[in-house]
């Protein structure tokens, strides 16, 4: 189950909006066959795994193993389950059921009733938090919500005043290339409308290879112009605001709200089918969140730099889950 999680994780920010889902097979102790889900619309890891069996005889004596229950119905591919019933293999053993209602308890039906062995439960706690965010998605209708911020030494998240529109660094090189990893694992990444105008973000992965995650500016009065670099063709744009902006090029959506609560606005991306958010700024749209108590991960730098004066990170007061020492920078760890 191990081995299945590390192939799981090769899909980290490919499969979304699917889970992440890493398959073994095992005969007589040996490993013949694995295989990981890499791609939404594309073949499933149990798919994988029995086709890279070069002996197709020895998998009626094989076990499979999978992080998450085997799919058992026809969407975009055939269903896992039948699959694995065609195979001839005799025993499965899965990390997690599916939180998805639509596969739910499905999938192991389906094998029982072929007569299958089937063992539920093992590594669970590993396996639920490698689909933290699909289980998120699933079972609470929102996005899994990351918050994440760079503070000085005294507090402060950005000066008060800044001679032009481009970020001022708190935190090292090394930090900002986590930052691009991490953007690059999300589906999502949201800032508002004064980091916009302020730092002239783009919002995309460029220390780090990895996909762009879609760009998401709260922008209530409609400030956010056509040239600003979050608007782009560099990758998909959401902006939620309640006046109609400019007339949006076809990677932008524009959503119309009133309410832009912190509940609405993950309505809104829920209904985008955004499966997690990593949430950079500014201090106010932060300090929304917490106050509001919706987030599962906070990360937090403390860098060594000092303002003086400025604006003030947002109030957080936790203890946290991990602390790392990266270079000159402290990274802490949050978990709800």
């Amino acid at each position: 189950m191990l081995r299945c999680l590390q192939l799981a994780e090769n899909g980290m920010g490919t499969t979304r909006p699917n889970p992440l889902v890493g398959s073994v097979i095992v005969c007589k102790d040996n490993i013949i066959g694995e295989g990981w889900h890499r791609k939404a619309g594309g073949p499933h890891a149990e798919v994988f795994a029995i086709e890279s069996v070069s002996d197709k005889s020895l998998l009626s004596r094989s076990t499979l193993y999978v992080n998450l229950e085997p799919c058992s119905h026809y969407g975009k591919t055939a269903p896992c389950a039948d699959l694995i019933v065609a195979s001839g293999i005799k025993k499965v053993v899965i990390g997690t059921v599916d939180s998805n209602s639509v596969v739910k308890g499905n999938g192991v039906k389906k094998l029982l009733e072929a007569g299958i062995d089937v063992t539920i439960g093992v590594l669970v706690a590993e396996c639920e938090a490698l689909n933290k965010r699909f289980f998120t998605f699933m079972l609470e209708k929102r996005p899994f919500v990351i918050l994440k911020w760079a503070e000085t030494a005294d507090g402060f998240i950005a000066p008060s005043n800044k001679s032009d529109r481009k970020p001022v660094w708190i935190s090292g090189s090394l930090s900002r290339q986590l930052v691009h990893k991490w953007r690059s694992e999300e589906h999502a990444i949201l800032v508002g409308t004064n980091t916009v105008l302020d730092d002239n973000p783009s919002l995309t992965v460029r220390e780090w290879t990895g996909n762009n995650p879609v760009r998401v500016v709260l922008d209530k009065s409609g400030k956010t112009s056509a040239e600003a670099a979050i608007i782009d063709n560099s990758a998909d744009t959401i902006v939620i605001t309640s006046n109609p902006i400019f007339a949006a090029p076809a990677h932008v959506k524009v959503e119309l709200t009133e309410d832009f609560s912190v509940s609405s606005i993950l309505t809104i991306l829920y209904k985008n089918q955004i499966t997690s958010v990593i949430v950079e700024g500014g201090a106010k749209t932060l300090q929304s969140f917490i106050d509001a108590e919706i987030w599962d991960e906070v990360r937090r730098f403390k860098g060594k730099s000092v303002f003086g004066s400025g604006i003030k990170a947002p109030f957080f007061n936790q203890t946290p889950s991990r602390i790392e020492q990266i270079s000159d920078d402290t990274l802490e760890i949050y978990h709800k």
